[in-house]
């Protein structure tokens, strides 16, 4: 972890916030998860809802000690994602919201002016939606289609900004910050066009925002109707995974019984065998769209820290340098052309 004053961040907020402000705020949190849920939460993630804002104020406070530049919300509500995403362990919580503002800093090409509007043409091209119904354990399923994008229309950093818009949009009811969600990915159409954006360097960026830059437990990731190509971008992907995250992934082919095994035919779309109706990617459009506003104060606000030092997060250390990922990628760049 680094060290005090080692770590200058600028997020939403234009001043800073100062210790006595914090402690003066009143605790407007209110909880709306459903007795089950509630239940849900202090067996899976050690949430005791007697010890709820204890806790909160326990993760405010090495905030304000460790990282006193940090600008960042500290909010019950915004602190409770953290603290769920790493079931309530303060120090594992601390490094993840460290991370989640370095993440932005590390990759303003991804960052720099992010609202729905800018993406819309993604979302246009129905790269992703969110299925309208949750699964039986109450997680959300994102459907990515990688094969409805193709490279000469927009660059592959479009879809990346995409789905953060959708994960930040996704985590805040308190239900999925419990639930987790499950992403259904079906490879259809995706080729060798695609698959050679992907390199080492970049696919390390990505697994590290999602994996350890993002307060959300992704619960399964499900791939469908991946072409031998797969195995070249699973190559690629793979060596950063952690050990139970690669567990996760679960490749099912075009085997459709393989995939309602693991999420029922009821939510599914018509596309896959479903009986919730065709697929329908305007709706979460426009959900995103609406949001602009939010996404603005969020994303858009001026960097008061412009120009400060910003030394790597525990996220993006070791990161290999472009020599050597291009050396890496020759290697998998073979692998690609003989899965084709």
């Amino acid at each position: 972890m680094a060290e005090e004053n080692d770590f200058t961040v600028a997020g939403p907020l234009e001043t800073p916030v100062v210790e006595s402000e914090v402690q003066s705020l009143p605790h407007a949190y209110s909880c709306t998860l459903t007795p089950e849920l509630v239940a849900k939460a202090r067996e899976e993630l050690q949430e005791k809802p007697e010890w709820r804002l204890r806790d909160v104020q326990a993760l405010r406070d090495m905030v304000l000690k460790d990282y006193p530049n940090l600008r960042t919300r500290l909010d019950d509500g915004f602190l409770l994602r953290f603290l769920r995403a790493r079931k309530f362990d303060y120090d594992k919580a601390l490094q993840l919201l460290v991370n989640y503002h370095a993440s932005r800093r590390s990759w303003p090409e991804v960052f720099h002016n992010l609202r729905p509007s800018t993406i819309k043409h993604v979302l246009d091209s129905g790269f992703l939606t969110v299925l309208p119904h949750p699964d039986p354990d109450g997680r959300l399923v994102l459907c990515l289609r990688p094969g409805k994008w193709r490279p000469s229309d927009y660059p592959f950093l479009d879809t990346i900004r995409a789905i953060y818009l959708t994960l930040e949009k996704l985590i805040q009811p308190e239900e999925t910050q419990v639930n987790g969600l499950v992403i259904l990915a079906d490879y259809n159409g995706v080729g060798l066009a695609q698959a050679s954006q992907l390199g080492p360097f970049l696919a390390k960026k990505v697994v590290g925002i999602l994996q350890d830059g993002f307060p959300i437990r992704i619960k399964a990731v499900n791939i469908i109707n991946e072409p031998r190509i797969f195995i070249g971008i699973f190559a690629i992907i793979k060596p950063f995974l952690k050990e139970k995250m690669a567990q996760r992934f679960i490749l099912h082919g075009s085997d459709l019984n393989s995939l309602y095994q693991r999420i029922p035919s009821g939510i599914l779309p018509e596309e896959y065998g479903g009986a919730a109706g065709k697929l329908n990617t305007a709706d979460w459009s426009t959900t995103l769209l609406n949001s602009e506003e939010e996404f603005v104060v969020e994303f858009c606000q001026p960097d008061p820290l412009e120009g400060a030092a910003l030394t790597d997060s525990m996220l993006f250390e070791g990161e290999p340098s472009e020599a050597q990922c291009d050396e890496s990628y020759r290697g998998v760049r073979s692998q690609l052309y003989y899965c084709y």
